[in-house]
């Protein structure tokens, strides 16, 4: 039987990138995503993208491991995954592993007949897929009639809309790099060799830019909460889900902006409090873990030329992982 997360979690993520767009930002050609003052960025909303990438493929890839050597975390994220086809409503196009192409579609595939319930459309939604409980989703979909929901007055027709909202206890900070990395962006310009359009000459789509990140430390921390994990159903074997996705975050996320072996989960770092509220905030828990580029050092190029440092916290030790 599952129960909802017994205790509350903090951690932390520390990522080496080596000659790769960790994120690129649309709004400035692509090019790495920076803060004004100079630091690498990578949006929670890239990182929870990863995440749900991740459990679409875990319980199959757990599966191929013999039961003896699994870690404690694969047992638990096994154990929750097994046999769901479909764990992830938030799927994007090109990791999609249904026949649904939009989140409507999926939403009233599964939750038709709860439309006019919304507690019972929350618990359906959460029960179903894991995202939803994890992070939350709000479901702001518009009806086929012109009325309000309830209102027949307005062009004589109702609404069958719904806007429902889920808050989820999984909470992730952006990830931002130690030092700044503006001065490590290289940009090249590309050619293709064939037009996307026909015509004699070679047009202007056959030129483009490439961005990169030469070198970066980048951290994020995140904290699951037990009392939302009440509201959304997230267990224990839920959070121990959220482990192994980030210990394998970059797993089959290869693309041309982020080369096989470009990307790099270095450290997991994971305190399990002995208590729903827990024993210190999480801020103090995030605070106690730090980065820094070692003495003596001004242009640190790997990994190496960094100092991770631990600061002690009564009672609650963390488990360090290391990613891959």
């Amino acid at each position: 039987m599952t129960t909802t997360l017994s205790k509350k979690i903090d951690f932390a993520v520390i990522l080496c990138v080596r000659n790769a767009n960790p994120n690129g930002d649309p709004l400035n050609g692509n090019r790495p995503r920076t803060t004004y003052e100079g630091l690498g960025e990578i949006s929670d909303v890239a990182i929870k993208r990863k995440i749900r990438n991740r459990v679409m493929e875990l319980a199959k890839e757990i599966e191929r491991i013999k039961e003896e050597e699994r870690t404690e975390a694969q047992k638990q994220a096994y154990g929750r995954l097994k046999g769901v086809e479909h764990p992830i409503f938030v799927q994007s196009d090109d990791n999609r592993n249904d026949e649904y192409t939009s989140l409507r579609e999926r939403a009233e595939a599964y939750l038709k007949d709860f439309m006019n319930d919304r507690s019972a459309y929350q618990k359906k939604a959460c029960e179903i897929w894991f995202d939803v409980r994890a992070f939350g989703q709000v479901f702001p979909f518009k009806g086929k009639g012109k009325g309000k929901k309830g209102d027949k007055s307005n062009e004589g027709e109702e609404s069958d809309g719904v806007s429902i909202g889920i808050r989820g206890p999984v909470s992730i900070h952006p990830a931002f790099s130690v030092v700044p990395v503006l001065d490590r962006v290289s940009s090249i310009q590309i050619t293709k060799s064939v037009s996307n359009e026909p015509g004699e000459k070679r047009g202007s789509d056959t030129m483009g830019m490439k961005h990169r990140v030469d070198h970066g430390v980048y951290i994020f921390y995140g904290s699951i909460n037990p009392q939302l994990a009440s509201k959304t159903g997230f267990s224990d074997d839920d959070a121990a889900v959220i482990k192994e996705a980030l210990r394998t975050l970059f797993r089959n996320d290869a693309s041309s902006a982020r080369p096989e072996g470009s990307m790099e989960v270095y450290r997991v770092y994971w305190w399990e409090h002995n208590s729903p509220n827990g024993q210190y905030s999480s801020a103090k828990v995030h605070r106690s873990l730090r980065v820094r580029v070692r003495d003596g050092i001004e242009d640190p190029k790997s990994i190496d030329d960094y100092v991770i440092e631990l600061q002690d916290l009564d009672g609650l030790k963390p488990e360090v992982i290391e990613g891959e």
